[in-house]
C-alpha cells in the first residue's frame, strides 16, 4: 500500500465502541486523547526506510463477535497446527480479528494466582491493574502517530499477570488469527511478573489473505526484582499486511527478559524492539530472525539501555535476503552515565541469497560511562562457498546443502522458541519463504 496516512474514526465512533465493550472511564479518556493526538503526531522515522506512504490506517476496528468455540478440534485446520493439543496443561488463547475464539486456562495457573485473559475482559475485570501499567515506564516518552493510533482503537490483546513468588511451568500461548482482511488488527499485550516470579510467554501472528490491511501491535513486559521472563513471538502476515510493532521491556533489579523473535512477515514491516535495564544485575538477551522476499520492505530496531550497575544486554540478529526485498538491521546498546560495569554485546549477520536484495547491518555502541565493557560485530554476504563445497563433498546435492546451511544460520532463535508446534511450524515457513 503506498497512500497518504490518514485517520478514518472520529471520536463518537471511539466512544461507542468502548462502550460497547465495558471499558471503564479511565480506558474510554485514553481513547480519545489518543485518537486527538494521531493528527498532531508525526510517524516514526525508522533509519533509512521512509514509511511517509506507508498506509497504517485504512482498516475498520470493529469486527462481528467471533463465534466462540470449546474444543481445539473446532478451531481453523491452519490455527490447529500451531498448538501441541498433547499437552498435559495447556493455557491458551486464540483470538479472531481481535476477539477471544477460544480459552482454555488451567486450574493450576488459577490456583495460582495468575491473571491471563484477553485485553477486553482484564480491563473490567481488573481495571486498577491493568490502568496501572497501560502505555506504562516500558513505553518510556516515544509517543507517535502509531503508538498513539494503537491506544484510540485497540481492538484485541491478552493481558498477564504473575504474583510475586509464583512460577508458572506451563507456557502462556497466544495466538492472533486475523480472518476479516478489512479489520485491521490492534493488539496490545501487556506481561507482568512480580518480583521472583517466572513465566515463558509466547505469541503468534497470522493472516491468510493477501489483500491489503493493517496491522499495529503492541506488546508491554514489566519484569520485577528477581523474576524472569521468556517471551517468544512468532510474526506470520501474507503480502497484503502493512505492519508496525513495538515490543518493550522493563526489567528490575536482578530481573531477567529474554526475547526469542521469529518475524517472518511476508508484507512491509517496521519493527521496534527495546528493553530498558532498570536495576543493579538486570539482564536481557534479545534474539531476532528474519526472512525477506519479494519486494518487501522492513526495518528492525533492537535497543538495549542500561541504567542498572552490572546489568547485561545481548542482542543477535540474523537475516535472510532473496529477490528484491530490503531491510534494515539496527541493533542500538546504549549505557547511561553511572551504569558502571555495565557489558553489552551484539551481532548482526544478514545472509544475501539474491544479487537485487539489500540487507543492512548495523551495530551502534552509544556509551556515556567509562567503566563499562561493550562490543559490536556485522556481516552482510552470501553463502560461505568453503562451507557448500564441504557438505557436497560428502555427497549432499547443492539445494540440500544450501537448505541446511540456511537452517542453521537461522537455528539459534528458532531453537529458542518454547513450544515445539511453534517450532515445527517455524520451520515450515522458513522452508516456503526460502524456496
Amino acid at each position: 500500500m503506498s497512500v497518504e496516512t490518514k485517520p478514518t474514526f472520529d471520536q463518537n465512533e471511539l466512544k461507542a465502541f468502548a462502550e460497547r465493550r465495558g471499558e471503564p472511564d479511565w480506558l474510554v479518556n485514553r481513547r480519545l486523547e489518543a485518537a486527538a493526538q494521531v493528527d498532531e503526531l508525526a510517524l516514526p522515522k525508522p533509519d533509512k526506510t521512509n514509511i511517509k506512504k506507508w498506509d497504517f490506517t485504512s482498516f475498520n476496528f470493529e469486527a462481528p463477535k467471533a463465534e466462540r468455540v470449546t474444543a481445539i478440534s473446532e478451531l481453523n485446520d491452519d490455527i490447529r497446527v500451531l498448538i501441541d493439543e498433547n499437552v498435559e496443561e495447556q493455557n491458551l488463547i486464540v483470538q479472531q480479528d481481535g476477539q477471544p475464539s477460544y480459552v482454555q486456562v488451567s486450574d493450576r495457573l488459577r490456583e495460582q494466582g495468575v491473571i491471563f485473559t484477553d485485553i477486553e475482559t482484564a480491563v473490567r475485570e481488573h481495571s486498577d491493574l491493568v490502568e496501572k501499567y497501560f502505555m506504562g515506564p516500558a513505553m518510556g516518552k516515544d509517543n507517535h502517530k502509531l503508538t498513539a493510533l494503537n491506544t484510540a482503537v485497540m481492538n484485541g490483546g491478552v493481558f498477564v499477570y504473575v504474583p510475586k513468588n509464583t512460577e508458572v511451568e506451563a507456557p502462556l500461548q497466544t495466538l492472533n488469527w486475523q480472518k476479516d482482511e478489512n479489520v485491521g488488527l490492534v493488539n496490545h499485550v501487556i506481561v507482568v511478573a512480580e518480583a521472583n516470579s517466572r513465566v515463558t510467554f509466547l505469541e503468534n501472528y497470522v493472516s491468510f489473505s493477501k489483500e491489503a490491511s493493517v496491522s499495529n501491535l503492541i506488546s508491554e513486559v514489566y519484569v520485577g526484582d528477581g523474576a524472569h521472563v521468556s517471551f517468544g513471538a512468532v510474526d506470520n502476515f501474507e503480502e497484503g499486511m502493512t505492519t508496525y510493532v513495538n515490543r518493550r521491556g522493563h526489567v528490575a533489579k536482578d530481573a531477567k527478559l529474554e526475547w526469542a523473535l521469529g518475524q517472518m512477515n511476508d508484507g512491509n514491516t517496521v519493527s521496534e524492539n527495546m528493553t530498558y535495564l532498570m536495576g543493579d544485575g538486570s539482564y536481557a538477551d534479545t534474539k531476532t530472525v528474519s526472512i525477506g522476499r519479494n519486494q518487501q520492505t522492513q526495518n528492525f530496531t533492537t535497543d538495549i539501555v542500561h541504567y542498572g550497575k552490572h546489568s547485561e544486554g545481548y542482542i543477535l540478529k540474523h537475516g535472510v535476503m532473496k529477490d528484491r526485498a530490503t531491510s534494515i538491521f539496527n541493533g542500538i546498546t546504549k549505557i547511561e552515565k553511572a551504569a558502571t560495569k555495565a557489558h553489552g554485546e551484539q551481532t548482526e549477520r544478514v545472509l544475501m541469497l539474491s544479487d537485487k536484495s539489500r540487507g543492512d547491518a548495523n551495530p551502534i555502541l552509544l556509551i556515556d560511562e567509562d567503566d563499562v565493557t561493550a562490543g559490536h560485530a556485522a556481516s552482510v554476504g552470501k553463502i560461505d562457498p568453503m562451507q557448500m563445497y564441504y557438505m557436497m563433498s560428502r555427497g549432499i546435492p547443492r539445494h540440500e546443502a544450501e537448505r541446511l546451511i540456511i537452517h542453521g544460520f537461522l537455528a539459534p532463535v528458532v531453537g529458542e522458541l518454547p513450544v515445539q508446534s511453534v517450532k515445527d511450524r517455524m520451520g515450515e515457513v522458513i522452508e516456503r519463504k526460502v524456496y
